[in-house]
């Protein structure tokens, strides 16, 4: 991969020697003789690393480091000062210099420097795609998730996006059902119309076919002006009814004929008006059990139930609450919170939760905890009294790329170890000799790593499991 250098100096000889001194086939160098160039060039194209000079014209070295930062521009800079400018060096590493050379340049410390740079900035690069491809493996129109469960809904989304057939989504509250809905409408191109969502559970009866349809002046009292309800509104795009078992069955047989001859009249009026709408609803109740209740028509059942996404429950997924935290917690930053972590203990409660709120409740506790915890990361003695694990965990590889390879290895493989020593131990009622054979280890080894990990062999023996109950 070819990594390219800005060089920027007034100097034509300065600049030339660089040339010299930096060419290799895998490096593709660029001149620029004052900041301002520099810093356009930069905006507009990537380069790997920047070697300035301190005194330039326009917009000078510490101004374009400044810059680089601010604008959070993926290059790293190098400073070129004179002897006399060590107070500016200084300036320029706390701005984010990577390094500073003194001139006249040494052609070894130049490369020794480059060479460096160019490898921290290569890891930085490979870091920043990785992250990159696991927000869009795991994010997909806004949907988060890395589940089996999320997996298949964002796979649904994407089948029906292009489709002008309806959808149902089933899921309980504050699963994101409306997520879901935007995320199918953002994904068909072929909408050139906006989406338009009503709760079908928050409007009062009377107002239901003026909200749906509309009315015209004088179509009852208080009808002051002419209305134009969500169908006409939604025109060309979709509309998403939320909630949608709670409407009423007299509504119900109104919307199930718009949805058949694409028509509708506003309320006290008589000319037919024709609609390009695409129809989502959600619901959180089993509106198969409304039916033959007699409280959901059964043909707009039929009728809105031919593509059907069900949202897992928060509990059922518990490997996407890191993701999600995550997420909450840069939307909180960018609001102006403040910037903090969930420590691991933390993480496992919550996973370990089983969220009766779901979705929704997760990002009003992480607000709440951001909001009330002193210190920049959250342990569990932060969480509310009420929120505890019922439930184990499953093994999930969840790990910070911020952190070094060797120290998120060395803790995996503790966690794989006690949770296979456990299992091995609880399988041979605690016996040492079996456990270690069963592993393929001695017994002092066995021993060692039970000690590292503050396994007791005795809570494995079942008479001993026994005779602690009987004391007890």
């Amino acid at each position: 991969m070819d990594r390219r250098i800005l060089v920027v100096d007034d100097n034509e000889f300065i600049c030339q020697q660089l040339l010299q001194i930096l060419a290799k086939p895998d490096r593709r160098i660029k001149v620029a003789h004052d900041g301002t160039t520099a810093l356009e060039w930069l905006v507009e194209s990537n380069f790997s690393l920047v070697i300035t000079d301190l005194n330039l014209p326009g917009i000078d070295g510490l101004d374009l480091i400044r810059e680089i930062r601010n604008r959070e521009l993926p290059t790293t800079p190098i400073l070129m000062t004179g002897f006399g400018s060590i107070d500016s060096a200084v300036e320029a590493m706390k701005l984010g210099a990577y390094d500073y050379l003194h001139k006249p340049i040494d052609a070894t410390r130049l490369e020794i420097v480059v060479a460096r740079a160019l490898a921290d900035r290569r890891l930085q690069d490979e870091v920043q795609a990785l992250r990159q491809g696991l927000q869009e493996r795991y994010n997909y129109q806004n949907l988060l998730g890395r589940s089996p469960s999320m997996r298949e809904v964002f796979a649904r989304v994407a089948r029906v996006a292009g489709q002008t057939t309806t959808v149902l989504i089933n899921g309980e509250t504050g699963t994101g059902k409306e997520l879901v809905a935007q995320a199918i409408h953002h994904a068909d191109t072929s909408r050139r119309g906006p989406l338009v969502a009503v709760n079908c559970g928050a409007l009062p009866e009377p107002l239901l076919e003026s909200e749906f349809f509309g009315h015209e002046k004088g179509a009852f009292t208080g009808a002051d002006r002419q209305k134009k309800g969500r169908f006409e509104q939604a025109n060309g795009g979709t509309l998403f009814l939320d909630e949608i078992g709670e409407l009423p069955l007299g509504m119900q047989a109104k919307l199930l004929r718009v949805l058949q001859e694409s028509t509708f009249e506003r309320v006290g009026g008589t000319t037919s008006i024709p609609t390009d709408v695409r129809v989502l609803a959600a619901t959180h109740v089993n509106l198969a059990q409304a039916v033959a209740e007699g409280k959901f028509r059964k043909d707009l059942y039929y009728r809105l139930n031919v593509v059907p996404i069900d949202i897992p429950p928060l509990r059922d997924r518990a490997e996407d609450v890191p993701i999600l935290i995550n997420h909450f917690l840069e939307r909180l930053a960018r609001r102006g919170l403040p910037s903090k972590t969930f420590s691991r203990e933390t993480l496992n409660r919550l996973a370990g939760y089983d969220w009766p709120g779901n979705v929704r409740e997760l990002e009003h506790l992480v607000e709440q905890v951001v909001v009330t915890t002193s210190g920049m990361t959250i342990e569990p003695d932060s969480l509310p009294s009420h929120l505890i694990a019922t439930h184990e965990v499953p093994f999930a590889l969840n790990f910070d790329l911020a952190r070094e390879l060797p120290q998120i290895t060395d803790e995996l493989t503790a966690q794989i170890e006690k949770a296979y020593l456990e299992r091995v131990l609880e399988q041979y009622r605690g016996r040492i000799d079996r456990c270690a054979e069963h592993c393929g280890l001695s017994r002092r080894s066995i021993s060692e790593k039970l000690k590292r990990y503050g396994i007791d062999k005795a809570e494995f023996k079942p008479h001993l499991q026994r005779q602690r109950e009987t004391v007890g």
